[in-house]
């Protein structure tokens, strides 16, 4: 194929850094931004060309855009992510989460690039009556994080509107699989469970562990992306919702890593989700691959658990 040049912002992330390498494999011309405060240097593909950047620099941004010239796609992952450490921090978040997706935006439409993959975040619904989730659900977010990621996808869809840049945001779920980061106390479920798992300590269940969550591999959520950027029935403003659209209690999840259980306070969290991913397959193509029960097994190997 002819070697596209892609943008991803929050290359050296989880979602990211899988998305960059997968690019990569497929012969794009990839571009990585990011300014390591959630991201990994290590898991930048040593083909891509990275660039330290924060998204809120919007000159270093514009120059990069203009430099890299003829852009196929922008893909945004970056991120100050976690609802708990937005509720700790809602001024920092919302200055990496909201105006750093406008300064992409904004330079996306002056270097003429041709997408705008967003990534959103299901937490834009919060709770809610009906299950499981459609994108024609009213938003209900519960956390500053829920709220700046929902605002990412107006943005996205104003940006279309004003000024043609095609965008497309994909709601994802519950994402995890290789590379995900399991230290810190914002730190994912399954790859907390996994870290406490190997260090011979109980697995910690926030509540009562009935809450649900919809866990879709990170294989699948790079499969959504590259989708999003080649399908002709998207580019304005969709909201796609990416997920298995099968919900596990965190207490199954438990079982699933095996370990003894520990139940600790409850937090602020919408209680169950559940994706209704009809949208993905009818303009994306696409469908999840990868089962929960494939996926935990392949991390406890990683991770060296039996």
């Amino acid at each position: 194929m002819e070697r596209k040049n892609v943008i991803v912002s929050g290359g050296g992330g989880f979602i990211g850094s899988n998305l960059s390498h997968e690019l990569v494999k497929r012969g794009y011309e990839v571009y990585v931004v990011d300014c390591f405060k959630a991201g990994n240097r290590a898991h930048v593909p040593k083909e891509a060309h990275l660039h330290e950047i924060d998204i809120c620099d919007a000159k270093a941004i514009d120059t990069l855009f203009q430099t890299v010239g003829d852009i196929y796609g922008v893909f945004h992952l970056a991120a100050l992510p976690r609802v708990q450490f937005s509720i700790e921090n809602p001024i920092e978040t919302s200055e990496a989460n909201i105006m750093g997706t406008i300064t992409l935006l904004t330079a996306s439409v002056k270097a003429e690039a041709r997408r705008f993959i967003y990534s959103a975040s299901s937490s834009a619904y919060g709770d809610q009556e009906v299950m499981p989730l459609h994108e024609e659900l009213p938003t209900n977010p519960k956390s500053p994080y829920g709220l700046q990621k929902y605002v990412g996808e107006m943005l996205a869809k104003l940006w279309n509107e004003l000024y043609g840049l095609e965008t497309v945001s994909l709601r994802y779920f519950n994402v995890y699989g290789p590379r995900l980061d399991p230290e810190g106390p914002y730190a994912l479920v399954i790859g907390r469970f996994l870290k406490q798992r190997k260090e011979g300590k109980p697995l910690t269940i926030t509540g009562d562990g009935t809450q649900t969550r919809d866990f879709t591999h990170v294989s699948d959520v790079v499969e959504a992306n590259i989708l999003a950027l080649e399908s002709d029935k998207v580019g304005h403003g969709e909201v796609i919702n990416i997920g298995a659209g099968n919900n596990v209690s965190i207490k199954e999840l438990a079982s699933l890593i095996v370990g003894p259980v520990e139940y600790i306070k409850a937090r602020l969290e919408p209680k169950h989700t559940r994706a209704d991913n009809r949208k993905a397959k009818e303009l994306l193509g696409w469908e999840p691959t990868m089962t929960l029960e494939e996926g935990i097994a392949l991390l406890k190997q990683e991770f060296g658990i039996e």
